[in-house]
């Protein structure tokens, strides 16, 4: 056992003293670590939520979101790794875990123009900053096409073997609102950028890993637990081999605990993993 003891951010703090029976429910969900190689090292795109946001307000993030009814739609174009070993990956049932890869990729596009797609198995989209696409976008996050539908229209197949299972973290007892996360990691394709950022969000920036840990420590940056442990293990590595060493990655589901040391409140957690 690894436990790693976190000192509550202030953000969470009103949260946990007021919390009293129960924990809500949790919600399926699946982010994606989008990495590319820079100057300083790997870069992660960051985004800083809203604060009007009703989750994480003001907490940089990665891209991803809750997993909808449509994620679930079996005639979504696919190629790679299927839903079974998916579903061995994030040990859930085949339906949610090809629903999460759906999740991932469609919440990563709405976000950040990122499209973890192409015409076949081999090829992926170069270019996907054209007005056409930035519509797209816009529909899906306003429900009036679906994932399937815009994959389906173009051409394009959602591309699996791009993605890696990273991390799963599930958010403490005592947050209102819960999330059963599931973290993936890609690297940025080829051509590709991301695009006009997401209304969810206040700002956006592509981050050398070693830069955001030294901002975190120096309280210049605010992250949940989850997103602080996930830089530093990616960190390590290159952004051509991040989804190969997510191959051969142990790791278990992570909830933290809040804990009280001498008044104060901490969010404790068993990093029982491999970087």
């Amino acid at each position: 056992m690894n436990l790693t003891r976190i000192p509550m951010p202030e953000r969470l703090r009103a949260a946990a003293e007021r919390h009293a029976g129960p924990a809500a429910p949790t919600k399926d969900a699946a982010t994606i670590v989008v990495v590319r190689d820079g100057t300083d090292g790997i870069e992660a795109y960051l985004m800083r939520r809203q604060t009007s946001m009703k989750f994480a307000a003001g907490f940089y993030v990665f891209p991803g979101g809750g997993v909808s009814a449509g994620d679930h739609d079996l005639q979504i174009p696919w190629s790679g790794p299927g839903a079974d070993a998916w579903a061995v990956r994030w040990r859930c049932d085949v339906g949610l875990a090809r629903a999460l890869v759906v999740a991932a990729v469609r919440e990563t596009f709405e976000e950040t123009g990122v499209l973890l797609a192409g015409p076949d198995a081999n090829t992926v989209l170069a270019d996907t900053s054209t007005p056409d696409m930035e519509q797209a976008r816009e529909d899906l996050e306003e429900g009036r096409i679906g994932f399937g539908e815009f994959l389906t229209s173009r051409g394009l197949v959602l591309r699996a073997d791009l993605l890696g299972a990273w991390a799963h973290w599930i958010t403490p007892e005592f947050e209102p609102r819960r999330y059963d996360t599931r973290f993936f990691v890609a690297a940025l394709p080829e051509g590709q950028r991301v695009g006009t950022i997401s209304r969810e969000a206040d700002h956006a920036t592509w981050a050398p890993l070693r830069q955001v840990l030294a901002d975190i420590e120096a309280g210049e940056a605010t992250m949940m637990p989850p997103t602080i442990a996930t830089c530093r293990a990616v960190a390590v590595h290159e952004a051509a081999t991040v989804v190969e060493a997510a191959e051969g990655r142990e790791f278990e589901t992570i909830v933290p605990q809040l804990i009280e040391v001498d008044g104060d409140l901490f969010l404790e957690t068993d990093m029982g993993e491999t970087s």
